[in-house]
């Protein structure tokens, strides 16, 4: 009669996915195994999902198919079993502005929990990510955290600059603020055209310091990706690729897990990576709820002040600086940028470990750190002569946001903005007051009733801000909202404000006219209201009616949480 297992080695890779393929009762499943090519010695083997956030509508994910395809053959070239599968994805850039952008926040945490299920389900032994968008790669990290599996990160990569007829380079966030110049009549229709016609050269997430490329350089410092994934243009992936089975099977030999690499340390580096490149404010939201995920539950805005108080601003990247993550690629990558910053003891934790074969960030940013000059001291300042001497992701609290709200302050902006509110309920209507000039120079304009609950889905405001830009309002006007901001925006902007407008958070009680004053050096942002006064104005106000009740965005409204703790619904 046959055994009910089979006999294991205690080095067994196959730990998880043994269910199926070394017992009797998973007789069924080899069964339904065999017709995907896994049966004979194959069943000895490890198993390796590849979840991939492919899908051909965005050119950010739309090359991630072939990606994964190449990883697969490098996984089994390591002698393991690579098992692809797909989840989710939505696109910020073409979501902006529209309904659509209700969508993709919590896609976040529908792409984790996606790659979860499968991989959980499927009784995988390894898992390998390949995320393109923004909300891609925090999901994907999110899922490598629940399941605690080796795994690791494999970037889509950036998208090349785009260049115009007239030798100027555009990128995204140039369309967009595109529209803002058109209603201005600073630039033609053509000239318009021809941007939105070269913004977009190929495949590749959106190509400044913004949110994907924010997210892959805090991933990277974290330690859960290959050296240079994060700056490495997407048509040059080939390589990468290829070194992704051998890593792979590293981490199974070692039983090295995801948890064993993010700590609080890991995560203290992201930030000063993230500072450094002056990155996205979404990288606050997503890495508080990676931290959630990793169940380090030490980690909150406080760590944020801490580490930016350390680490000045030296990158002159993109959306408000001159270059592309290209050019940083070019003169060394992120590599060459946590050498730099650990050469000048900013980087808070070099002994961190990383997938690397076991290596620690230190020593990999040493290995593959080599800085190309001139090209890296055009980009990356002195932290003698920085940006800005202290971080740009700043935590702004006081009687407007008593749970805090996070700004993105270069101090090109200035440090001290007070005006009078111009307040709008949605997003719609701030769009027409800025397209039948209706706001004026001085205004704080005030987004609420968008944030996680309220919208629902916390959406961004690139579409407002590049119309900001494109208008000639962004350095005599501030924006403050419950809602979040692209890493493509710049200029005076407050968001993620807790509570939020549609919880009864003070943002609900504001009017038109009345003085806020936002005080980037010392981190507060106030109401200048009378308390009596707000106190009678909270007699008579009553939460709005849920904006979904039915489907993805109801359940969303249900368990999300606060964007002071990372908008998590688990």
């Amino acid at each position: 009669m046959r055994s009910s297992s089979r006999n294991l080695s205690k080095k067994s890779l196959n730990k998880f996915s043994s269910v199926f393929t070394q017992h009797e009762r998973g007789s069924g499943a080899r069964a339904m195994l065999k017709p995907v090519g896994v049966y004979g010695e194959r069943l000895n083997m490890a198993q390796v999902g590849i979840a991939s956030v492919w899908w051909e509508g965005n050119p950010c994910n739309m090359h991630l198919l072939d990606l994964s395809e190449r990883i697969k053959k490098s996984v089994e070239a390591a002698g393991l079993v690579g098992l692809r599968y797909n989840t989710i994805g939505v696109s910020d850039a073409m979501a902006n502005g529209t309904e659509g952008m209700k969508y993709s926040l919590q896609s976040r945490d529908l792409i984790a929990d996606s790659i979860e299920t499968v991989a959980a389900a499927q009784f995988y032994d390894g898992i390998i990510t390949i995320p393109g968008c923004d909300k891609n790669m925090p999901g994907a990290i999110m899922a490598l955290g629940r399941l605690n599996r080796p795994g690791l990160m494999v970037y889509g990569g950036t998208i090349r600059r785009g260049t115009l007829s007239s030798g100027k380079t555009c990128n995204i966030v140039d369309a967009f603020e595109g529209y803002g110049k058109r209603l201005r009549n600073e630039i033609s229709q053509e000239e318009q055209e021809e941007i939105i016609a070269k913004a977009c050269p190929g495949a590749g997430a959106c190509g400044g310091m913004f949110t994907a490329n924010t997210m892959a350089s805090a991933i990277e410092a974290m330690g859960l990706t290959l050296p240079k994934t994060a700056s490495l243009p997407a048509e040059f992936k080939e390589t990468e690729c290829v070194q992704v089975g051998s890593t792979m099977r590293y981490l199974l030999e070692n039983d090295l897990k995801p948890r064993d690499i993010v700590t609080k340390d890991s995560i203290l580096n992201a930030i000063a990576i993230v500072t450094a490149a002056g990155g996205s404010t979404n990288a606050v939201l997503h890495l508080l709820a990676i931290a959630r995920a990793f169940e380090i539950n030490d980690f909150s805005y406080t760590d944020f002040e801490r580490i930016g108080k350390m680490t000045p601003v030296l990158c002159d990247m993109k959306p408000w600086g001159k270059y592309m993550m290209e050019d940083l690629h070019d003169a060394g990558g992120i590599p060459a940028l946590l050498h730099f910053l650990h050469e000048h003891n900013i980087l808070p934790a070099p002994h961190a470990r990383t997938i690397n074969h076991g290596a620690t960030i230190a020593e990999i940013a040493k290995q593959y750190g080599q800085r190309n000059e001139p090209s890296f001291s055009q980009i990356v300042r002195s932290p003698h002569n920085p940006i800005k001497s202290e971080g740009h992701l700043a935590i702004l609290r006081g009687s407007l946001a008593p749970q805090g709200s996070v700004g993105k302050i270069t101090g090109k902006e200035g440090l001290l903005f007070q005006g009078k509110a111009h307040v709008f309920d949605s997003e719609p209507q701030v769009l027409e007051a800025i397209e039948s000039n209706a706001i004026s120079p001085g205004s704080v304009i005030v987004i609420r009733y968008v944030g996680p609950k309220g919208a629902p889905g916390m959406p961004e405001m690139l579409t407002v801000t590049s119309m900001l830009v494109g208008v000639g309002l962004t350095d005599s006007c501030a924006l403050i909202t419950d809602g979040r901001f692209s890493g493509g925006t710049h200029g005076f902007c407050i968001g993620h404000i807790a509570p939020e407008a549609t919880e009864g958070g003070p943002i609900s009680l504001v009017q038109n006219g009345d003085l806020i004053r936002i005080d980037a050096q010392n981190r507060t942002i106030d109401l200048l209201v009378d308390q009596d006064i707000l106190d009678k104005r909270r007699q008579l106000w009553s939460p709005p009616p849920p904006a979904a009740t039915l489907g993805v965005l109801s359940r969303y409204i249900k368990t999300v949480s606060s964007a002071a703790t990372g908008c998590v619904t688990d």
